[in-house]
């Protein structure tokens, strides 16, 4: 069907093909509903097109999905139709095809955000439904760009890149080019565990959304397609992130006037009865392109230029939006297709059904019921959580990590497949053999005991590798890397961890231990 909002729009479309160059012509521009800012279509070349989006049934239906992403993703298309009034068409359609074929005019679209969307772009392309594909508004470094600093590049670690940005766009830096306070990186002083005995940070609380009417009618939507047979898994329980751009922006000021100044110091950190400890929570509207994020970065350096936010804060939150998000973006499309089956440690074993049905109680250990309990309830939890609970826990295990990456890609609320391509197969699971991470990210009970709450609760000790009470991440750690040691004997930062190993022991015991464990 086509949605109430369509109206007739007759004025003339600014496009733009070339920096300064405008044409005119009346073509619309579609949206994907993770294009739906103002830098998507209201900047002076765009802001006189029409505007088309589709919610394609197929796209929710063809596999499993995290119930709060679909709400998310719905409730803000329809949030930026509303907003757009006479200018926006919103078609409810079975396919994206179809969609266009029942609004029945060419467009226009911005570069989409996976492999799948560009090979339906190009395809549409052929068919004569899209005319031009036009760079993405929802990164700062053109791709071209980068393929320039990956050129000759065998490895592309992070840091290289961060800095390479930094100084391109002049964020952080004094007038003579260097970094502001002497250094580019002050992730040393944002490792710190949870304070003592403490339950809770006790920082300001995050922004929340008053929900509106849209969020009951795609809850309506919704389940009439769980009725119908589409499959999601997760809880959409009270909307927790922004779904336009008021509510971004608002989400955005609370970060930046009462979290920024606490965020990095307890980064790493874990407890049970915080889950938002001083995280920014901003990744959804980043990822649904609410947010442009240049303008974070700037507002956020303007935070620290003004004396209201540490430098050691800020540039942890810069790293994070100007750095590791773009470094992702990049990567995904520079590695290509191939790279999602990279699996360097020819790891087997299937997802378990339980992760699949966010099912928190088919594990007792407490670190990972707890995080399982995040995902399931909230469709979130913060880095260490996905990088050294579920993450290492998958790899210790020998998941496939083409498998966890689609797990980790729909079971997020801001997971997209450029977001855990390089995140999963690169960092957390070390498939790719080290194209962009030094070692793999793996670690015993002993490292989640110093950064959490949860072994105190928990029926295993960290320090205990055989036995009942015997930890599954410190016995995993020694029975994967007794399991990997030919593939990680030529990396240089692991000569240590296999030394150590080799000394066990209980290094037979561990293994078998490990062999037979049901987790």
């Amino acid at each position: 069907m086509i949605a109430p909002y369509r109206r007739r729009c007759d004025h003339a479309d600014i496009h733009h093909r070339t920096r300064g160059e405008r044409i005119v012509d009346d073509r619309p521009l579609w949206l994907f509903g993770d294009q739906l800012g103002r830098h998507f279509h209201s900047t002076p070349e765009l802001r006189d097109r029409p505007i088309l989006l589709i919610e394609s049934e197929h796209a929710l239906r063809y596999r499993p999905i995290h119930r709060h992403k679909a709400h998310l993703v719905l409730a803000a298309m329809r949030s930026l139709a509303e907003e757009l009034g006479d200018r926006a068409t919103l078609v409810r359609a079975p396919t994206y095809r179809e969609g266009l074929r029942r609004f029945g005019r060419r467009v226009d679209v911005h570069e989409p955000c996976s492999h799948n969307a560009r090979d339906l772009v190009e395809r549409l392309e052929t068919e004569g439904w899209v005319g031009e594909v036009l760079p993405t508004a929802g990164f700062v470094l053109p791709r071209a760009d980068f393929a320039r600093w990956a050129e000759n590049r065998s490895r592309f670690l992070m840091e290289d890149f961060y800095r390479d940005q930094r100084r391109r766009f002049g964020v952080l830096l004094e007038p003579d080019g260097e970094p502001v306070g002497g250094r580019w990186n002050f992730d040393a002083q944002n490792r710190e565990g949870p304070p003592q005995h403490a339950t809770t940070l006790g920082v300001p609380a995050p922004w929340r959304p008053r929900e509106k009417s849209v969020d009951d009618e795609v809850r309506r939507d919704l389940d009439r397609m769980r009725d119908d047979g589409a499959a999601f898994i997760g809880r959409d329980g009270p909307r927790l992130f922004a779904i336009g751009h008021d509510e971004a922006q608002r989400a955005l000021r609370r970060f930046l006037d009462e979290r920024l100044p606490t965020f990095g110091t307890h980064q790493d950190a874990m407890l049970r009865d915080d889950w938002s400890m001083s995280h920014a929570l901003l990744s959804v509207p980043l990822n649904l392109g609410l947010l442009d994020p240049l303008a974070v970065v700037r507002a956020a350096e303007r935070r620290y230029r003004e004396g209201e936010s540490p430098l050691a804060a800020t540039e942890g939150f810069v790293r994070q939006v100007l750095g590791w998000r773009e470094w992702t973006w990049h990567l995904y499309w520079h590695l290509g297709r191939g790279y999602e089956r990279r699996n360097h440690f020819r790891a087997r074993t299937p997802l378990p059904r339980w992760w699949w049905e966010l099912d928190a109680d088919g594990t007792e250990a407490e670190c990972l019921r707890q995080t399982m309990i995040g995902v399931r309830d909230r469709g979130y939890a913060h880095h260490i959580q996905r990088l050294m609970v579920l993450g290492n826990h998958a790899l210790q295990r020998g998941y496939r990590p083409a498998e966890l990456s689609a797990w980790f890609a729909t079971a997020f609320v801001d997971g997209f497949p450029w977001v855990m391509a390089t995140n999963v197969i690169g960092m957390s699971q070390y498939a790719d053999g080290g194209v962009v991470a030094t070692k793999p990210y793996a670690s015993g009970g002993a490292y989640i005991n110093r950064m959490s709450d949860h072994c105190g609760s928990c029926v295993f000790d960290p320090k205990v590798r055989v036995g009942e009470n015997a930890c599954p991440f410190t016995a995993g750690y020694w029975a994967w890397m007794h399991r990997n040691a030919g593939a990680l004997a030529g990396n240089h930062r692991m000569r240590r961890p296999l030394a150590s190993m080799r000394r066990l022991s209980d290094l037979e015991a561990v293994v078998e231990q490990e062999r037979h464990r049901d987790l």
